[in-house]
């Protein structure tokens, strides 16, 4: 991030002449270490994410880890903690918080290791000069009662 960035070269060149090269202003520099020192002074939407981030951390861990976005924001919900489920998204994405997902992964191509793969024809350029002279081709895997076909 630029911040770092600065406070890296800060003592070789100084906080000004960096921020006239890097597209940033140094008023905006010394708010950011202001709100490092002072966790009150940061903006509304940012404390109010911190304080839902640990709440967001609670519930999770809470039920073991399991829960993804939507019942999280459902839990929340019902400990009277009204917030927009895409706010929950955002703010497990970020803390790298995931549910548990159902069922097993299907693995539709298994590669045999000793022959090779074939050589790419179209070389990703899929438009030809004529009609019939290219035909690309997709495999779509469907779920059925009976498996995968």
């Amino acid at each position: 991030m630029m911040i770092e960035f600065i406070d890296d070269h800060r003592e070789s060149y100084g906080v000004e002449p960096i921020c006239r090269i890097l597209p940033i202003a140094p008023s905006t520099y010394y708010e950011h270490k202001i709100r490092d020192a002072q966790p009150d002074r940061a903006p509304p939407r940012i404390q109010r994410d911190r304080w839902l981030s640990a709440e967001i951390q609670h519930v999770w861990d809470e039920n073991f880890g399991v829960y993804g976005i939507r019942k999280v924001w459902r839990q929340l919900h019902r400990e009277a903690i009204p917030t927009a489920r895409c706010t929950v998204e955002r703010l497990m994405r970020r803390m790298g918080l995931r549910g548990v997902v159902r069922g097993k992964s299907v693995r539709t191509t298994v590669p045999e290791p000793n022959k090779a793969s074939p050589s790419d024809l179209v070389r990703r350029q899929f438009q030809s000069a004529q009609p019939n002279a290219l035909w690309v081709s997709d495999f779509t895997y469907v779920a059925t009662w009976q498996g995968f076909v």
